[in-house]
């Protein structure tokens, strides 16, 4: 186990934070969320348990600030692509919304624990400062898509929404899973992979038509 060195510094207490979430991030793209531990963690970095607990509580803390992080690279990528004199059409921005759910895959997959698991095991202090950094975001879109598309802004949220657990609930069946392919194999039924992109631009389109004046 290498040397650990407990940071000194707002700057290096930052530092360890960033290699704890991306320890778990590289974890999270290859094994399912309950293999994941603070323990798998703490040794991937080569630290210990307590050094680790220094700097976060639970494992859902950790998964909450990659959420923020997802949360937070999502909306940034739509508000730089979609200004606000754009003057896109409905399928235009559908195309454009659905190329950036696309690109943000691990966001939506991460919502599929949110609701049920992450936010469950946090203080309210921590879920409180990420709720307020999301709804920063739902701001930001509800005073842009007026300028846009003929949407009144309070139908900005919804729509956000439904895009958001649409994706949520479709990712799941993009993502590969060997226990379910195995048992797929099992009984003789071939893996869909659904096309998440053109779903999600034809949904994207189908919730502009619905909450669109």
């Amino acid at each position: 186990m290498q040397e650990f060195i407990r940071a000194r510094s707002d700057e290096q207490k930052a530092m360890r934070i960033n290699e704890i979430k991306e320890a778990a991030r590289r974890q999270f793209a290859t094994r399912p969320y309950h293999e994941i531990t603070l323990t798998t963690i703490a040794e991937e970095l080569g630290w210990s348990r307590a050094n680790l607990y220094k700097y976060v509580t639970t494992k859902e803390e950790i998964f909450l600030l990659l959420t923020g992080d997802d949360y937070t690279a999502y909306f940034q990528a739509l508000l730089a692509a979609l200004p606000e004199d754009c003057g896109y059409s409905a399928d235009v921005l559908a195309e454009v919304w659905a190329g950036i759910a696309n690109a943000h895959q691990e966001y939506f997959r991460l919502g599929d624990l949110l609701s049920t698991i992450i936010e469950t095991n946090v203080t309210v202090e921590r879920l409180a400062e990420f709720k307020k950094g999301y709804y920063s975001f739902v701001d930001a879109m509800t005073e842009r898509l007026p300028h846009i598309i003929d949407i009144e802004p309070k139908n900005v949220d919804p729509l956000i929404l439904a895009i958001y657990y649409h994706a949520v609930g479709y990712v799941s069946g993009c993502w590969h899973n060997p226990l379910i392919a195995e048992a797929l194999e099992r009984i003789g039924r071939p893996r869909h992979v659904p096309p998440f992109r053109d779903e999600m631009r034809d949904f994207i389109l189908m919730c502009l038509e619905r909450y669109t004046r």
